[in-house]
């Protein structure tokens, strides 16, 4: 009995991978999963800045991102695809300087609407152009601290010692964005795909704010969300090119 299972198994392998991927005039199908990647920002004016803070530069060979994707062909419009993706990821630096440790901590996150046009003359895959449109956010958060907190002393540096060394900044941007994208996406017994990708993110917002929704004026314009990104991925669904 059992041996007879395997040879099925076997044979419905062998059938799905023998079909003629022809079965569609265009890409059909579509499906969903993570999508790790890597994002590269200018982040040279905040450098500038940490010198003399004392907390140590943000890297500037990019940092790790992780969100998730999806995306579904429309058959009445041949070879398009939509879908949906979101992404976030963050970097950070600390130093000791005397008796405080001094940290920065940079943020990025953003998603949207894809859309994508996958080339028609290519088979077996799909490589496709296209563009992300939604918007992001950037959080930069500074730090001075000395040792743990105790809860009395919280709340007594806030109401009755002014003067004290323990000190936090968080300032944030929130921008529109649209990313032309190119991805490939290499199929496995159809229901599972790989991909490998990338685009360049345009980020439009200039307002900032510190803290509880405070303006931040004379932020360097240089300090925004433009960036290029790398991206990977793994999709669950069907995928038939």
């Amino acid at each position: 009995m059992k041996e007879k299972f395997l040879i099925i198994i076997l044979f419905l392998s062998i059938n799905v991978l023998s079909q003629d991927k022809k079965y569609f005039d265009a890409p059909f199908g579509g499906g969903g999963g993570y999508t790790p990647g890597w994002i590269f920002v200018n982040l040279d004016e905040l450098n500038k800045q940490l010198v003399s803070f004392g907390s140590g530069q943000l890297s500037k060979s990019g940092f790790y991102t992780s969100g998730g994707a999806g995306f579904v062909y429309i058959g009445f419009v041949p070879n398009l695809r939509i879908g949906g993706m979101g992404f976030g990821g963050s970097t950070s630096t600390s130093a000791f300087i005397g008796e405080f440790e001094k940290e920065a901590v940079y943020k990025i996150g953003g998603g949207g609407v894809t859309v994508e046009y996958t080339l028609p003359l290519v088979k077996n895959m799909a490589i496709s152009v296209g563009a992300v449109i939604g918007g992001g956010s950037i959080q930069i958060e500074l730090y001075k601290n000395r040792g743990n907190f105790d809860w009395k002393d919280l709340w007594y540096q806030f109401t009755k010692d002014p003067s004290t060394l323990n000190f936090s900044r968080r300032i944030s941007n929130s921008f529109f964005l649209l990313s032309p994208t190119l991805n490939i996406d290499i199929p496995f017994y159809r229901f599972l795909s790989f991909r490998l990708g990338g685009g360049y993110q345009l980020a439009v917002g200039k307002s900032w704010k510190v803290e509880n929704e405070k303006q931040l004026s004379n932020v360097p314009s240089k300090l925004n969300g433009n960036s290029f990104f790398i991206q990977s991925g793994i999709f669950f669904g069907f995928f038939s090119y």
